[in-house]
């Protein structure tokens, strides 16, 4: 397994200077991971770095509590497409799914939660049909049956991926979050693993619970291992 290929080096860490960013890239480039993952300040300069390299440039949108509103999160998804990124981590509104999900999948709430999060994604791909889009649920704030209807509504809106955390919550990815993604968006949607995953034990335990996808700012330690 090329462990490499799973990996978005990711970093989100917010006293970055230019000289972390470039060391971000230079690695990507030597281990071939999937993406870096960027807050969108640098996504124009990563995918200058990047360019030619087969590494794509990931970066978050509504990052970290999702809170922004409608019009906020299309145009960060909008700007960060024309700015060169061909990957996208929309943070989901936890308060609104949360409200959500205690309405029902057929409420009023749950239509207008599904409508922005699809004109999120429609806003990117004004700009790009090719980008890919993964909804992250931070599952460490929602219950079994929040995480489940999470993984549903990401699926009916048409995200490629569900992810399990910024890294900025209470916890991070757990194999349990994992496995109950996979088995709920079946065998054709990306689940990616985020949050605390340090070593490639870690890593192989979420490939091996379901995950396609492994966000860590710990990929040149786990793909030198």
């Amino acid at each position: 397994m090329d462990i490499a290929k799973f990996i978005d080096h990711t970093f989100l860490r917010p006293d970055g200077s230019p000289s972390d960013i470039a060391r971000l890239c230079r690695e990507a480039r030597r281990f071939g991971f999937a993406s870096v993952c960027v807050h969108p300040c640098e996504v124009a300069r990563c995918s200058r770095l990047l360019r030619g390299s087969g590494v794509k440039v990931c970066t978050v949108v509504g990052f970290p509590l999702g809170q922004n509103t409608p019009a906020t999160i299309a145009f960060e998804a909008r700007r960060a497409v024309e700015d060169g990124a061909e990957e996208l981590d929309y943070v989901v509104n936890v308060s609104r799914l949360k409200f959500a999900a205690k309405r029902g999948a057929r409420s009023r709430a749950a239509k207008a939660l599904a409508d922005d999060l699809r004109g999120g994604i429609a806003a990117a791909k004004e700009v790009s049909g090719d980008v890919v889009t993964k909804l992250i649920i931070e599952c460490c704030s929602l219950s079994r049956p929040e995480k489940v209807f999470a993984c549903r509504m990401a699926r009916a809106a048409g995200f490629d991926f569900v992810k399990t955390s910024t890294g900025f919550g209470r916890g991070g990815a757990t194999v349990a979050d994992v496995r109950l993604m996979r088995r709920t968006v079946g065998p054709e949607m990306g689940v990616k693993a985020a949050g605390g995953i340090r070593t490639r034990e870690d890593a192989l335990a979420m490939i091996a619970a379901g995950a396609t996808r492994i966000g860590c700012s710990a990929g040149v330690e786990i793909a030198g291992s």
